[in-house]
């Protein structure tokens, strides 16, 4: 009997670990919750989440008929007149199960037509679970979520009234929570995700802010000639900052460092 001590982030996070570990689903196993773990905030005073997972015994399959050895029926051979020959009929018993073997695979191949929208739904649960725990650690009550998914895109707006703390300065606390979510649902869904997370229309304010950034720091290095490097920035912000500078023939820009440092310099071009 086959069993396995798991811990992940989550309960649901440490079966399905378990789960690929064993090579089994989850009707083949008895799973027992040992401790279900905490987030905490953004990782600090978490704890993981503990299963035990034990494979259940196979019922013993049924045996196929047993043909009739040569050597048993060979004196019936001598009477040409008696009936076939036994073996030949065990033989016809043995092949008539094997010819419905193909429909019984095609039945149970049927549901993995539907593993990715059902992996994409667990997914978004998921994430979205993580997320009101990190809204609890942080004494966010009254956390509302929805979602909209447009190809390989989860895009997650949360509502509150304390919508602030969930945004943090300069959107370094929402930035943290939509990385951590993007482990999460790539994780579910062992599919690459893309998750997005805007809170009070957070992220388009930010966008025209940056864009507004990049044309006074680009004045800036064309007036003094000196190249002007921004404050690190995820890449998606530093894809903002290139492509509002993209149209301008008197700078160019370019990224340096490396993550969570890289951040963007503008050089004027004389």
């Amino acid at each position: 009997m086959k069993q396995l001590t798991q811990r992940a982030a989550t309960v649901e996070l440490a079966i399905e670990s378990a789960l690929q570990d064993l090579g089994v689903t989850r009707d083949e196993v008895e799973v027992q919750v040992v401790e279900k773990g905490r987030k905490g905030f953004l990782g600090f005073g978490s704890k993981q989440a503990e299963v035990h997972v034990t494979v259940l015994e196979k019922s013993k399959p049924i045996p196929k008929p047993v043909v009739t050895p040569v050597t048993e029926p060979a004196q019936t051979l001598a009477d040409d007149s008696k009936e076939p020959s036994p073996v030949t009929e065990a033989r016809e018993v043995v092949q008539q199960p094997e010819a419905k073997a193909e429909p019984v695979m095609d039945e149970e191949a049927e549901p993995a037509q539907n593993t990715k929208i059902y992996n994409e739904k667990e997914a978004i649960e998921e994430t979205k679970r993580y997320i009101e725990e990190m809204a609890e650690g942080m004494g966010i009550e009254d956390l509302v979520i929805t979602y909209q998914t447009k190809g390989k895109y989860i895009n997650f707006q949360l509502e509150s009234e304390k919508a602030a703390f969930l945004i943090g300065k300069r959107g370094q606390t929402l930035n943290a929570i939509q990385q951590l979510a993007q482990l999460v649902a790539n994780n579910v869904t062992k599919q690459f995700k893309i998750v997005r997370i805007d809170v009070a229309d957070y992220r388009e304010r930010r966008e025209q802010s940056l864009e507004q950034l990049a044309d006074r720091m680009a004045d800036r290095a064309v007036r003094t000639k000196r190249q002007v490097a921004l404050e690190p920035m995820p890449s998606y912000e530093r894809k903002v900052i290139h492509n509002a500078l993209s149209l301008r023939l008197d700078v160019e820009t370019f990224s340096e460092g490396k993550d969570p440092y890289r951040h963007i310099v503008i050089k004027g071009i004389e």
